[in-house]
This record gives C-alpha cells, sequence and structure tokens, in this order.
C-alpha cells in the first residue's frame, strides 16, 4: 500500500519536477534578438521624410459643432441623452488631443489654459 503522501497522492511520477510545462518546461528558446532601435526605424520609416509640424494648431471651443451640424443621431427616443453622451466624447476627444499637442511642444501649454 502507498502512502498517503507519496507519488500517486501527489499527482507526481518519479521523473517529473513539479514545474507543470511538460518535456521543454526546463528550457528556453534561444531567439534571435533584434537591434531594438534598429526595428523602430524599421516601423516608422525615414524620420528626415517626415513632414515639419504646422504651428496653426487651434483648439476649438466647440467640439461638436460639425457632427451636430450633420443633424440629431438616428436613435429614436433617445435624442437628447444620446447627444448628450456625444457631445462629452467630443470634449474629452479635444482635450486629449490638446494635451497631446502640448506635450509634443506643438502648442503652449498656457493655451489650454481657461480664461474663466
Amino acid at each position: 500500500m502507498t502512502p498517503p503522501n507519496g507519488p500517486a497522492a501527489s499527482g507526481k511520477g518519479q521523473n517529473d519536477n513539479g514545474g507543470g510545462g511538460g518535456k521543454n518546461s526546463g528550457r528556453r528558446r534561444n531567439r534571435k534578438r533584434r537591434n531594438k532601435g534598429k526595428a523602430v526605424d524599421e516601423y516608422w520609416g525615414d524620420r528626415s521624410k517626415l513632414p515639419e509640424p504646422t504651428s496653426d494648431i487651434r483648439i476649438t471651443d466647440d467640439p461638436a459643432a460639425v457632427v451636430r451640424s450633420l443633424g440629431r443621431p438616428p436613435l429614436p427616443g433617445q435624442d437628447h441623452v444620446s447627444e448628450a453622451f456625444f457631445t462629452a466624447v467630443y470634449g474629452r476627444a479635444v482635450g486629449l488631443a490638446s494635451a497631446l499637442a502640448a506635450a509634443g511642444e506643438l502648442i503652449e501649454p498656457e493655451e489650454l489654459l481657461d480664461d474663466a
């Protein structure tokens, strides 16, 4: 009879190391390491071909103006609620885009401050 804490109770055999990964659990793959800078350059392309950033970036006071000009959303019974949510999403998008422009030094951070 096998003791209760023996190999049969634990589910481990004599050759099992308890790693739970199968035959090759102790081995590591040797992957070719690529130069990270080279990979980034390959992905984004030649930086010298990029256009110069423009300085005519303006932040709108009414982010939903263009979408509102298309008419009410086609959601019967939910017109006013959906307009409010869409306006909030557009406002958030303009806020994030403004922060990114300031972080990328395309605009001065002071331009983001309210005059109020």
